[in-house]
């Protein structure tokens, strides 16, 4: 005799799989990560992350309008500078690359999607760490707020509508947030990267910044193995003034994403980064998996641990997906 409960009635068609769906992938919900970089003459595709470039000025503008017409929330902007220096002097410099193509954009999109971007030195800095160093080598937390406070005013002078700070830094979001309201930037939201982890998986990303790190980032980047600490970070990004927080990497974490979504009275993000993009690429390329059920099934995985916001490199292609 067959049991009275047959979940499998609800999965006999497409449309009755759709109308009992669980978990949902809107373009709205995609941000996409973009690169531009100092004085490039034409867009590069980066070899690690096949599909992504970095790009100039002007193929800036135009795959960000791309992106709008797509209909993806957002975009977080990445700069890659000609000259880096001890002190990461680049990312203050409103001439800067990646102020002046975040102006690029504000005038090109206006209030037509929101507008990130990512307040950190570790591509401005000729050591590759995300803040200044001591005299041990060391990063010092303290003096690397200053120079946070003054990035984030510039960016959001330039325009970026939100600014990420995504350096690990203690105090960062009270400091950013002080700073903003100094400024009379109190409608500038700060994105907290609140669980941001010493990951294997950054390795394209720092292909795509032409990172001038040596060494690594774990004394101020999350140990992969702690999740509790992971929200004790996330409660105290909370009470700085958080606008929406943010676990990075995503699909390694999805269970530090669900704890932090419980607790969260915020929007939470998740970061698909560039190892989780470049090994569905490579094996798709493979052809071991089909390109596109494996992208979207890892965003609805994202989405269905409880992330609001995922930032990913398809975001373009995965919004023309799901609209179709």
């Amino acid at each position: 005799m067959y049991p009275l409960h047959r979940p499998r009635r609800l999965r006999t068609t497409p449309a009755m799989r759709r109308l009992v769906s669980e978990t949902e992938v809107r373009p709205r919900q995609l941000v996409l990560p973009m690169f531009v970089k100092e004085g490039a003459s034409e867009a590069a595709e980066i070899s690690s992350m096949p599909g992504v470039y970095q790009h100039t000025r002007d193929s800036l503008r135009k795959a960000a309008v791309e992106a709008v017409q797509a209909g993806v929330g957002g975009i977080m902007l990445f700069g890659v500078p000609a000259v880096r220096d001890a002190v990461g002097s680049g990312g203050t410099d409103p001439d800067g690359i990646l102020n002046a193509a975040l102006a690029d954009l504000r005038a090109e999109l206006g209030d037509s999607t929101v507008l990130m971007s990512d307040c950190c030195l570790d591509e401005f800095t000729d050591h590759g760490h995300c803040g200044v160093l001591a005299a041990d080598g060391s990063v010092d937390n303290d003096a690397t707020l200053e120079v946070y406070g003054e990035m984030a005013v510039a960016q959001a002078r330039a325009g970026a509508h939100v600014v990420g700070p995504s350096g690990m830094m203690d105090g960062q979001i009270a400091f950013i947030r002080n700073a903003l309201d100094a400024a009379g930037l109190q409608d500038t939201g700060i994105l907290a990267y609140a669980a941001k982890y010493a990951s294997a998986f950054y390795g394209p990303f720092r292909d795509a910044v032409e990172s001038q790190l040596a060494g690594d980032r774990k004394t101020y980047q999350q140990d992969p193995a702690n999740a509790r600490e992971a929200l004790r970070e996330v409660q105290l990004d909370l009470a700085e003034g958080a606008d929406m927080v943010m676990v990075k990497p995503a699909l390694l974490y999805l269970d530090v994403l669900r704890a932090v979504a419980e607790i969260s009275d915020v929007p939470v993000a998740a970061y698909q980064i560039s190892g989780e993009y470049a090994m569905i690429e490579a094996a798709a390329r493979n052809g071991w998996i089909d390109r596109e059920r494996s992208i979207l099934e890892s965003l609805t995985s994202i989405r269905r641990a409880g992330a609001d916001i995922v930032l990913t490199y398809w975001a373009v292609e995965a919004a023309r997906w799901l609209d179709r």
